[in-house]
């Protein structure tokens, strides 16, 4: 994988660079391409300081279980259920090891991801009141989307021709 970091600086300024690639490895490991992760983890090892890492997996492991019960119970609807306590260990969103905004920002990004409204909403309160902008989201949100669709391509399987091509391209 060639050029993440030169695709990475192209990336909106709206946010910063260790935004951005928090924002790509928490996008990609939500994303589920284990070669695809592995790469952009590498690429990501060469270009940021390990907190920005920390918090991206963590954020990505966190959603990957708030994301699954919050919007279980949005879409079904029930009082009942919102009326129950969570009691999933979130713990780590206190503990931030970058900022606090940035861990929420990963969050929000994974749980675009994962489509969860109830959480996308929470995070995107979090990071506006943590002082980032609108645009600043949206860009994150972009990054995202960009990272998923480069993580389910790679999945899809080519024909035999198109792999030759590929080789001496």
């Amino acid at each position: 994988m060639n050029g993440l970091a030169d695709i990475a600086a192209s990336m909106p300024a709206a946010v910063s660079a260790a935004q951005r690639w928090g924002i790509a490895v928490a996008s990609a490991i939500a994303s589920r391409n284990q070669p695809f992760r592995d790469a952009i983890l590498a690429e990501a090892s060469r270009e940021v300081d390990a907190a920005v890492i920390d918090d991206a997996e963590a954020a990505a492991a966190l959603m990957s279980m708030t994301n699954i019960y919050y919007r279980f119970r949005h879409l079904i609807g029930k009082p009942g259920y919102s009326e129950k306590q969570a009691r999933l260990r979130m713990n780590r969103l206190a503990k931030a090891t970058t900022s606090k905004t940035d861990l929420e920002l990963f969050c929000l990004t994974v749980s675009a991801i994962n489509g969860c409204e109830v959480c996308l909403r929470a995070h995107e309160k979090a990071v506006l009141d943590g002082g980032l902008s609108e645009d600043q989201v949206h860009d994150a949100v972009r990054i995202a989307a960009v990272v998923h669709a480069a993580a389910v391509a790679l999945e899809i399987p080519m024909a035999p021709s198109k792999v030759a091509q590929a080789a001496v391209a």
